[in-house]
């Protein structure tokens, strides 16, 4: 099967999330991937070490943006270009709005929010998160083009190949194809992205107060994690919004995700159930949170932390 994958970019370095999607198209068949805007030559090859033999490159400054209408009309072109059967992309704010768009352009099947590799012993069957990850459905899909939207985590990067060979790509927009335009940008600040990150230390009104923050940043410090909160916490502005995750909010999939002094509501368990491994931290022996942990601590968070981090230097020494 020919696999085609988007690869996005933060300021002219991919996504691990879009790695983990090439990896999950080596799995299926042969995969060429198509990235656009400002990459490096040589970031656009390592690709290759994931599973891509080609990258098809369109180069366009204005494809930075992230333009909806011009970004779909960028992976039909790349899909009807290199033949492609299936195409797969990482879920994100921009994939989630294009994927629809690039299946009706290219007559495809569309399954969002992808859960696991294909079953292809009896047709095409993919297993897909719905109520807001509550739980599973299969859907066999039929014969034909397909498009995928896969959630992070699903597969482990692998390396298993050597740099791939980029080619430039030629697309002939239109001015209407960019009638959206960026007016400005506010990005998380830090080294670690939340959407991105591999272990997430989050925390809610548990901590009494955003004075008590400092706790949750040692912690996350020492993880090599990024920080978020709860809703109620983002709202009383004791933390940024940006560090907002659940339903309304940010959602993660990390490998580790550290609960501290958060109740577990079910709409904040909704943006972060996809989490390969959760920690609850909670003096509340009956808070909803510990049903849905993989390891839970009843205990005073201003106790258990702290010794954590104690705990966590001394494994690294």
């Amino acid at each position: 099967m020919s696999v085609l994958v988007f690869i996005e970019a933060d300021n002219g370095v991919i996504k691990k999330s879009s790695l983990e999607a090439v990896t999950y198209g080596s799995k299926v068949g042969d995969v060429v991937a198509v990235a656009m805007g400002s990459i490096d030559a040589s970031e656009l090859a390592s690709v290759g070490k994931y599973g891509a033999s080609k990258v098809l490159h369109c180069s366009d400054e204005r494809l930075n943006d992230g333009v909806i209408s011009a970004t779909a009309k960028l992976i039909a072109e790349a899909v009807n270009q290199s033949g492609a059967d299936l195409v797969v992309m990482s879920r994100s704010s921009l994939v989630d709005a294009v994927a629809a768009r690039v299946a009706i352009k290219v007559g495809a099947s569309v399954v969002a929010n992808v859960q696991d590799l294909p079953d292809t012993s009896n047709g095409f069957v993919v297993k897909r998160g719905v109520f807001t990850g509550k739980a599973f459905a299969n859907v066999s899909i039929p014969e034909g083009k397909k498009v995928l939207t896969v959630s992070k985590n699903v597969v482990p990067l692998e390396e298993t190949g050597s740099d791939a060979v980029v080619e430039e790509l030629s697309v002939a927009f239109a001015d209407s194809d960019f009638g959206v335009k960026r007016i400005s940008v506010h990005k998380q600040d830090g080294d670690i992205l939340l959407p991105e990150a591999d272990r997430v230390v989050s925390a809610g009104r548990g901590m009494k107060g955003p004075e008590n923050w400092q706790m949750i940043e040692d912690l996350a410090s020492t993880l090599g994690a990024a920080t978020a909160c709860s809703k109620p916490v983002s709202d009383m502005d004791w933390r940024p919004h940006h560090e907002h995750v659940g339903q309304t909010g940010i959602k993660v999939a990390p490998q580790l995700y550290i609960a501290v002094g958060i109740s577990g509501a079910i709409q904040h368990l909704a943006g972060v159930n996809s989490s390969k491994v959760i920690v609850a931290i909670n003096k509340d022996p009956e808070a909803p949170f510990f049903k849905a942990a993989d390891y839970g601590v009843v205990g005073d968070a201003f106790e258990v932390v702290p010794k954590l981090i104690e705990a966590i230097k001394n494994n690294q020494n």
